[in-house]
């Protein structure tokens, strides 16, 4: 079922990420609610590090963002007096509205409240195409990733694991942006990278255990 989801939102609080999956639900969005919370934890106190997170039908995410903003203006009457978000600049307000993916939904539905008391209407065409923008940015693959490509290859000859791990991730490691699109990583040179140092790294594994093979079996013919 998972294959065909992508991550929506991620949360520290299990009750938030249930309170959103029953939302869904009630609206009839497919959605899948997944604990990744770490196991590792301290070894003095045993506290876990809790990471729950939301995944949908990528088709799905504008819907499923709007049932969000709606219930955040539900509640934008009841914000305290002295919430940060009113000592906010119009251009910080407006930088909030674009980068909204970095913000909760309350405070992007807040945001275009507030500049709309302060007569500063906000351009819906404008706001789309800065976010695009955007989103075209966020889609750009990761740069400069040399040391990792080299050590890599060093790994992948010596026959270590590690490289062969390294050439995976590079080849087909994935980023979702905000509206639900999953792009590659890394730079289209460095996932032909990795897909050499993955096969470099096949072949020396399986020409180190070839030859471990043929030793231990001429010794017990010895």
């Amino acid at each position: 079922m998972s294959d065909n989801l992508t991550t929506f939102k991620k949360f520290t609080d299990g009750v938030a990420a249930k309170e959103l999956e029953q939302l869904l639900i009630d609206n009839n969005i497919q959605c899948l609610l997944v604990d990744n919370s770490s196991r590792l934890g301290s070894a003095f106190s045993g506290d876990l590090e809790k990471e729950y997170e939301i995944q949908i039908q990528q088709e799905d995410f504008e819907r499923a963002q709007h049932l969000l903003e709606v219930r955040a203006a539900s509640l934008i009457d009841e914000v305290p007096e002295d919430y940060y978000l009113l000592t906010f600049t119009d251009d910080e307000l407006q930088d909030l509205i674009v980068k909204r993916d970095e913000w909760g939904e309350f405070d992007y539905m807040l945001a275009k409240h507030l500049l709309e008391q302060r007569g500063k209407a906000v351009d819906e065409n404008h706001i789309q195409k800065l976010q695009q923008e955007r989103l075209a940015e966020l889609a750009k693959p990761e740069k400069n990733h040399t040391g990792l490509i080299i050590a890599g290859y060093v790994c992948a000859l010596l026959g270590g694991l590690f490289g062969i791990t390294t050439g995976y991730v590079l080849m087909t490691s994935q980023k979702t942006l905000p509206d639900g699109t999953r792009v590659p990583t890394y730079t289209k040179d460095d996932r032909a990278h990795g897909r050499f140092i993955l096969i470099l790294g096949v072949i020396v594994l399986v020409v180190l255990v070839l030859i471990k093979f043929s030793n231990s079996l001429m010794r017990s013919l010895l």
